[in-house]
């Protein structure tokens, strides 16, 4: 099956959180919404007792992979994944956690093989994994392993924050702030910001796309008097994708980068640490950005918000983000298929 014949892949995510609730709220508004198909991977108990809990009028059915395009109409496709016990909206269970991942595994298995387009990943409770014995920082950790055992060699995973006015992605993550400057590299920015514009050429489109890249003290530095690792580590990196054909420039000032005018003259922003990028992505878009995982040999996207335990269950929550990151998955998937086909008729 090709294009839009597929479905995409919706991991559960945690199973008491909000993501089972997003995931019946938006399959309700699909025709309005027009969104595309796609299938959850999830206990089939579990969101049929949500649904009631919500109140929503949602068939469900389970489904293979290739026939969730033509059941999305009528029902919502499950793939089921048991769990171990059942689920209290906004009380997790570290004991559902193997039926938390084996979802996530499976979605990642199934878009590899080309059963379905791209990976939607529901939230999840780090912590909840954690105490299962989860050996991993996070959903894009697990993600990278994952691809890293298909492809057979590293893949390096680059997190974009996608919103409508701002694309974004940091250097470094999670780790603490005052350890920053020291995990901070030349190579680190090079490839981070490689990623980002190869994924932005392929996924999104952008022939050639335009990266800023902030620096990492106040004022870039101020030429040395606040700081040397702008000139020391970041410059080096400009100069270097510059000579790779990349259109990157900067360091620039964190401050200064972020408003519209600024904004018209990048495509994405590479940022040096987690808040700095993700305070402005957020900000511009805390509802419907996505979470957009670069560098994997798959689509991954993500609602960019976490489990709220405390919404769950209450017909509270919003699914604007998690509808952009299903649309966002189906728009990068239809653009790297396109891309394939332009390079196949240029080898001719």
């Amino acid at each position: 099956m090709t294009g839009n014949r597929r479905a995409l892949a919706l991991s559960m995510g945690d199973p008491a959180g909000i993501g089972p609730d997003l995931a019946l709220a938006a399959w309700t508004n699909r025709a309005e919404l027009e969104l595309p198909a796609f299938l959850i991977i999830g206990d089939l108990a579990m969101l049929a007792e949500r649904a009631e809990l919500l109140g929503l009028d949602v068939p469900l059915v389970e489904t293979s992979p290739e026939d969730a395009v033509a059941k999305f109409g009528i029902a919502l496709p499950v793939l089921p994944v048991a769990l171990a016990k059942p689920v209290i909206a906004g009380t997790p269970d570290p004991a559902n956690a193997e039926a938390v991942i084996e979802a996530i595994r499976l979605a990642v298995e199934l878009t590899t093989a080309s059963r379905t387009r791209a990976v939607v990943t529901n939230p999840i409770a780090k912590s909840v994994l954690y105490a299962s014995g989860f050996g991993f920082p996070g959903h894009t950790e697990y993600l990278a392993h994952l691809a890293s055992e298909t492809a057979g060699h590293a893949v390096m995973p680059v997190m974009l924050l996608a919103g409508p006015d701002l694309r974004v992605a940091p250097v470094t993550i999670h780790i603490p702030l005052r350890q920053v400057a020291d995990a901070l590299t030349t190579q680190m920015i090079v490839e981070t910001a490689g990623i980002v514009a190869r994924d932005l050429a392929s996924r999104f489109g952008l022939k050639a796309p335009r990266i800023a890249i902030s620096g990492l003290n106040p004022h870039a530095g101020e030429d040395g008097a606040l700081g040397s690792e702008d000139a020391d580590i970041i410059v080096p990196a400009i100069a270097e994708l510059q000579a790779a054909g990349i259109q990157a420039f900067g360091p620039l000032p964190a401050d200064t980068m972020f408003h519209a005018e600024a904004r018209e003259n990048y495509d994405a922003a590479i940022c040096m640490y987690h808040d700095q990028a993700l305070i402005p992505a957020k900000t511009l878009g805390f509802h419907d950005s996505v979470n957009a995982t670069l560098g994997l040999p798959f689509i991954r996207t993500s609602p960019d918000h976490g489990t709220a335990f405390s919404l769950a269950g209450k017909g509270e929550a919003r699914f604007d983000s998690l509808v952009a990151a299903i649309k966002l998955a189906a728009k990068m998937a239809n653009t790297e298929a396109e891309t394939r086909i332009l390079h196949a008729l240029s080898r001719v």
